[in-house]
């Protein structure tokens, strides 16, 4: 009997181990659960429903007066665009951090929507609003999410009085959000710009010597052809980002000294769409937008990714064609050694008319000047 005694002692605690066990993983399991229904899955800030649990109950307390901020991520469509909806998650999760980082302990904040945040802030003052404002937008200059600045929009109101509705505080805080969104939309989207180009740059190892020379060229073949102002603004513009797909194509894709292999030609070939998503997004490029998805075409209808042939090729990515292909024979590439402007020129005529256009071939022999490339 006492020889059997260890076994059934062992068995007890074996049991009373699992049961234990059993009842741990179920309360992690239920607490898990519970912060799930007050949380937002992506971001971990509290969701929607809490935060409207906590207006109802902020509202009738004695939190008043009761700061409502409402604030957006810019760029979040550019980056879901460009870079896939992981990336836009990376964002919101990074956006998500900065308001973290800003808010005081006493602050809720929760993701209301989409890219909309809101924030609300007991016994506030218009003055702790403002302040609360500049505190996200200097954390946001600290903080980087990669190819995108993180910037934001923000309007706030305040519920001063329990019999105000807090629906219409929400809108008025809405409101102003929108409405500063409209006059610092400008700068966003010329940081957005800015940093697209540099990390263009970064990319595909081009320097800003090449998009100087791509814009010089391309000014003078436009004035030759007697474009409007506006179109030669664009085509400079389409000059400097016509490759600003390139920024989604691995760099040891676009640095590779051979050929490539078939699944990476897939991949470089996506490039005109992925910069056409990127123009759509951003409505300072949306003017190039069509010439970016069309850069790639040829005259005789062999291009991609569409297959246009002739005039139904926009006339920009047609003068874009020449001047790039110029431009990377006379450079050269990691897969491509440079030529002579005399036999890039050659070139030229020779596919005048099968993959270029042949009157942009002509104006562009005669306008662009051809020193020694060094």
């Amino acid at each position: 009997m006492s020889e059997q005694k260890p076994d059934f002692v062992r068995g007890i605690q074996e049991r009373n181990h699992i049961f234990c066990s059993f009842v741990k993983g179920r309360k992690r399991a239920e607490e898990r659960i519970r912060h799930l229904s007050f949380h937002d899955y992506l971001t971990d800030l509290y969701n929607r429903a809490f935060i409207e649990e906590e207006l109802s109950r902020l509202s009738n307390s004695r939190a008043l007066p009761l700061g409502i901020l409402m604030c957006d991520v810019n760029g979040l469509k550019l980056v879901n665009d460009a870079f896939g909806h992981q990336e836009g998650d990376r964002l919101l999760q990074s956006f998500a951090k900065v308001l973290r980082g800003s808010c005081r302990r006493e602050d809720l904040i929760g993701r209301w929507g989409g890219d909309e945040f809101l924030f609300l802030l007991p016994n506030a003052t218009e003055q702790k609003l403002s302040n609360l404002v500049d505190r996200i937008r200097t954390y946001c200059n600290k903080v980087s999410n990669g190819n995108i600045p993180i910037s934001v929009s923000a309007g706030y109101a305040m519920l001063t009085d329990p019999k105000q509705s807090v629906d219409a505080v929400i809108d008025l805080a809405e409101e102003r959000m929108y409405r500063n969104k409209l006059i610092e939309s400008r700068s966003a989207r010329s940081a957005i710009i800015t940093s697209l180009e540099r990390t263009l740059r970064e990319t595909t190892e081009e320097t800003q010597e090449h998009a100087h020379r791509m814009r010089s060229l391309a000014r003078k073949v436009g004035e030759t052809l007697s474009l409007s102002p506006d179109e030669l603004n664009s085509l400079e513009l389409l000059a400097s980002l016509h490759d600003i797909g390139k920024i989604s194509i691995p760099s040891s894709i676009l640095s590779k000294p051979g050929p490539l292999t078939s699944e990476e030609w897939k991949t470089v070939k996506k490039h005109p769409e992925v910069g056409y998503n990127i123009a759509r997004s951003t409505p300072d490029l949306l003017s190039i937008a069509d010439a970016i998805l069309s850069h790639h075409e040829r005259w005789d209808g062999s291009g991609y990714p569409q297959g246009l042939r002739k005039k139904a090729v926009p006339l920009l990515a047609r003068i874009i064609a020449v001047i790039d292909a110029f431009d990377v024979m006379t450079c050269g590439r990691p897969y491509r050694s440079r030529v002579s402007p005399s036999e890039a020129i050659a070139e030229l005529i020779r596919c005048s008319g099968s993959q270029f256009d042949p009157d942009i071939v002509e104006v562009f022999v005669k306008t662009a000047p051809f020193g020694d490339r060094k």
